[in-house]
């Protein structure tokens, strides 16, 4: 069995390959609350935890480097396209007025 405890904020690979965050603990309760990749945010008791590393489905993850996961949002849903819309110097008195 490996020896995995839960951090808050530490990424692990749960037994169906999803990356999960622990975002809390509860001592009390004896309660892990974790929010996986997508968003998605679960609880699952001291006893779960040491079942899942008893049977290996718990082991220690890289955060990812995509954080667009919990985002639902794509680009083309804001109704806009980004571009590089740098501004030029402000360089008419009316431009000036406005830095206000």
């Amino acid at each position: 069995m490996n020896v995995i405890r839960p951090i808050v904020g530490e990424w692990y690979r749960g037994g169906t390959n999803e990356l999960f965050e622990v975002v809390a603990i509860d001592d009390q309760d004896e309660t892990i609350e974790i929010q996986y990749f997508d968003g998605t945010v679960a609880e699952m008791d001291f006893d779960s935890w040491n079942e899942h590393l008893w049977d290996d489905l718990i082991e220690a993850a890289d955060a990812p480097e995509d954080w667009s996961g919990a985002i639902d949002v794509e680009a083309e849903d804001l109704g806009r396209e980004f571009e590089d819309n740098a501004r030029t110097s402000w360089s008419s008195h009316h431009d000036r007025s406005m830095r206000r």
